[in-house]
């Protein structure tokens, strides 16, 4: 009897390996592949930029609150203790995203690959990105984009600078200047 058991479990064993096998779509895993291999550096600035929208959201809401609610004495300190807080709370936005990840392109993206492409495609597009010529990209992509990035703001700096100049005096014709502040009076007697 417990021969018998043991071959059933067995049986049963090879059964759902087997069937596990047939399930196991080579085209999802090959778009899982290929998911994982894509994603590089650039991943990691993405998640940055991300992150920093969300601090930008969070200085334009504190930033002129602490102007109107902190003494200017004060105002110092309780900027630098601000920042602080918000290098905190850009690492922890960053980690907060990045372990999203793995569960959206799982849950996202390998099905919209499986989809959108051929399993021979999916085998060129990893064969692609496990190049040697791909990884030095990769590796590299970051330095060369914020080399870019900082000859393009040299670049358009000027220009750019001569148009917030406009804009300021389109906006001083249409706000107003700001009111000069008023002169302490003698209090009467």
């Amino acid at each position: 009897m417990k021969k018998l058991i043991t071959m059933l479990a067995l049986a049963g064993l090879a059964l759902t390996t087997a069937l596990h096998a047939q399930t196991a779509d080579p085209k999802t895993e090959l778009a899982a592949k290929v998911v994982k291999l894509q994603q590089g550096p650039e991943l990691d600035r993405l998640i940055a930029q991300l992150a920093g929208s969300t601090t930008q959201e969070l200085i334009a809401n504190w930033g002129p609150r602490l102007k109107t609610n902190v003494a200017k004495a004060s105002q110092k300190k309780a900027s630098e203790a601000l920042n602080a807080e918000l290098k905190k709370y850009t690492d922890d936005a960053n980690q907060l995203i990045g372990k999203q990840v793995s569960k959206v392109s799982t849950d996202v993206l390998v099905p919209a690959y499986a989809e959108r492409f051929t399993l021979e495609e999916l085998q060129q597009i990893a064969a692609f990105f496990e190049s040697p010529a791909i990884k030095k990209y990769q590796a590299n992509s970051p330095e060369l984009g914020n080399m870019f990035v900082q000859k393009l703001i040299d670049a358009s700096r000027a220009d750019v600078l001569a148009r917030a100049k406009q804009f300021d005096d389109a906006a001083l014709k249409i706000v107003g200047a700001p009111a000069a502040p008023k002169a302490s009076q003698p209090a009467k007697k």
